[in-house]
């Protein structure tokens, strides 16, 4: 059996895999998004289906965008034969003085929500996280279709996790196959992280980690073809790769 489980970065929502979930069914794969219930649709946090396949003939692959990777459970990561990591990071703040100045704009963002300078700080991100494509490429989601005050409260947690990120989560097992995808534009992960997420996974895999750079494309990696070459690294025996 092959099984995705996909999760959504901060202040989006399950709805931008529609594409994937169409694609990879096609392709005959089993696929499940977490979900964080921002706005309005509800919260839900998948776990592994059971498998009556061989073992060697089994595949849980993990596929999460920005924070995603930080929003599942460690029991995910600890069966999952395969990870995806689009636009990600280990450590969100780089330590020092390189840090200092995204903590501050990061707190300020905090202090955004639930205030009247909320949507004007949403709309922001959204630009810097689609640039350099334009914003109206992106999927609609819970900023768009308003905040719940639930969704409000997990977007305001969900954003103190992504200050306070350090590692890889520590589920991830040393026998898991990694690919790496970054954007080479990216305006929201700052390149010190991306070079963290890259020696962290260098240090904790038994076998080196597939890395793509994506030119020309910032953190929502708005690329057409990229869920279809992502299938098909997917689908090939690791031997192909």
């Amino acid at each position: 059996m092959k099984q995705v489980i996909a999760m959504h970065g901060w202040s989006g929502d399950s709805h931008s895999w529609a594409p994937w979930i169409r694609h990879f069914k096609h392709h005959h794969w089993s696929w499940q998004s977490g979900e964080r219930g921002y706005g309005k649709r509800q919260e839900h946090m998948p776990f592994w289906q059971d498998d009556q396949d061989p073992i060697k003939l089994q595949r849980r692959v993990v596929i999460a965008h920005s924070l995603g990777p930080h929003l599942l459970p460690d029991a995910v990561f600890a069966k999952a034969t395969d990870v995806v990591l689009l636009a990600s990071f280990s450590r969100f703040v780089p330590q020092g003085a390189k840090g200092r100045a995204l903590n501050t704009g990061l707190k300020s963002m905090r202090r955004c929500l639930g205030s009247e300078a909320e949507a004007e700080m949403l709309t922001t991100f959204l630009r810097r996280a689609a640039a350099p494509s334009p914003p109206d490429g992106l999927p609609r989601g819970p900023i768009h279709e308003g905040l719940s005050s639930q969704g409000r409260q997990r977007l305001t947690d969900d954003l103190d996790r992504l200050i306070a990120s350090a590692e890889l989560p520590p589920g991830l097992q040393a026998t898991t196959r990694v690919l790496v995808v970054e954007a080479e534009q990216d305006a929201i992960v700052v390149p010190v992280a991306r070079q963290e997420l890259r020696d962290a996974v260098e240090t904790r895999l038994q076998h080196p980690a597939e890395h793509w750079c994506m030119p020309d494309s910032g953190h929502a990696l708005l690329v057409p073809d990229l869920l279809m070459r992502i299938q098909r690294w997917l689908d090939q025996a690791p031997e192909e790769r």
